[in-house]
């Protein structure tokens, strides 16, 4: 498909064209719709997604339901610890979801090691992205052991817009306290001092956090 090629080099421009092929010919191109999972926390996993267009977000859940937000997936981006359950053939740790409508390629898992010794532009991939979700986890980490609630909120969005540009948060607020690991009440009540405080705007099912952003920019 010309249009996914096309995605493809603009994505990845560091890719050889042999590589590229292998990519094209063995991946299988998927559209995800919001809310739609990838892969869940004790599945096995067979095939791991390339991010083309969209986002997805890596997380774990307790028994209740809560979630806990570890990192967001953008276009360019590869899940390295889905690639790390793939590689020691374990079941995952951890679930992706789609954040926003996205488009992934998916790599069959039985692929990596020849790609790892043929083509050094994909090891060199592979490393970038294990060292950037490591810190992002230690990130993560960081802001739980140190950072009080109202500062993790305002990380939260500084994060999303960080990861996909955008300035408004579409969901309830029970969905953010899901993701920071705590309740919609005490979420509601951090959202309402930023409102007052002029940091961002509520309406129903949307957080618009332009100006938490532009006062830092």
């Amino acid at each position: 498909m010309q249009q996914v090629r096309s995605i493809l080099n603009r994505r990845f421009p560091f890719f050889g064209k042999e590589l590229l092929d292998e990519i094209e010919q063995h991946g299988l191109t998927q559209e995800v719709q919001v809310g739609e999972g990838i892969f869940s926390e004790g599945q096995i996993i067979k095939s791991f997604p390339l991010i083309l267009e969209g986002s997805l977000r890596v997380i774990r859940t307790e028994k209740d339901g809560r979630e806990l937000l570890l990192y967001l997936l953008n276009p360019g981006d590869v899940c390295s610890t889905a690639l790390t359950c793939c590689m020691g053939q374990q079941q995952s740790n951890v679930s992706a979801i789609a954040e926003k409508n996205s488009l992934i390629v998916r790599i069959p898992v039985d692929l990596l090691d020849g790609w790892m010794a043929r083509f050094p532009e994909w090891k060199s991939y592979m490393m970038y992205a294990y060292r950037k979700r490591f810190d992002e986890l230690l990130e993560t980490i960081d802001a739980i052991a140190f950072l009080n609630l109202d500062e993790r909120l305002e990380r939260f969005f500084r994060s999303r817009f960080e990861a996909t540009g955008e300035k408004q948060f579409h969901g309830k607020h029970q969905d953010i306290a899901y993701q920071l690991n705590t309740s919609r009440e005490v979420v509601s009540r951090l959202l309402k001092k930023m409102e007052q405080k002029g940091m961002v705007k509520l309406s129903r099912n949307e957080v618009d956090f332009t100006a938490l952003i532009e006062t830092r920019v």
